[in-house]
């Protein structure tokens, strides 16, 4: 993560990261559920980090409650955007990888790193920290958004595309790690 520091967030990956969520976001619905089955798929024991999943029986597709969790990470995305572009203030999940992942791309251009409110860092490093989110599960959740975004957008997909993605990613996740090891010390 500390390799990402000095790089500059451009306007460039900023646009990006907005027209590709612009496009995406009338299919959240469906986006989350896949960007979720990845998840599953590449690492199945991350189910457990999911009270509703851990004694399911239900096949992950047909799950009543992963449905609208997948659903309302997505669409809080567009929410992120708005909260950036005119201020508005917004409830923010604690569990939300694309949410963040874009408002970070947005603010890594604007203000040079990710200023996530303080109270939404610290909440999403406790919840990572209580449940046991290890180095693995960001990497395979990363893998996981970039592969959803590369199908939801083929003709938009590029390496700067995946680049800007990854970037604001990386840079969330460094803020995140931080808090958690705030959490482990206290």
């Amino acid at each position: 993560m500390a390799a990402c520091e000095g790089k500059v967030f451009t306007e460039e990956q900023e646009a990006l990261v907005v027209k590709s969520w612009t496009v995406m976001k009338k299919n959240s619905a469906e986006l989350g559920l896949k960007f979720f089955l990845k998840i599953f798929e590449i690492a199945p024991s991350a189910k457990k980090l999911f009270s509703f999943l851990r004694d399911s029986d239900v096949p992950l597709e047909q799950n009543t409650k992963l449905k609208p969790h997948a659903m309302s990470v997505f669409v809080m995305v567009s929410k992120a955007i708005l909260q950036t572009k005119w201020n508005m203030v917004l409830p923010v999940s604690a569990n939300v990888f694309v949410l963040q992942t874009c408002e970070s791309a947005v603010q890594l251009r604007k203000a040079g790193k990710v200023t996530v409110r303080e109270t939404t860092l610290k909440k999403l490093g406790a919840t990572h920290f209580k449940y046991g989110v290890v180095d693995e599960h960001f990497e395979v959740t990363k893998f996981a958004l970039l592969e959803t975004i590369k199908e939801a957008v083929p003709e938009m997909w590029s390496a700067e595309m995946k680049n800007a993605w990854g970037e604001a990613y990386e840079r969330l996740v460094a803020a995140i790690k931080a808090e958690m090891v705030a959490c482990s010390q206290a």
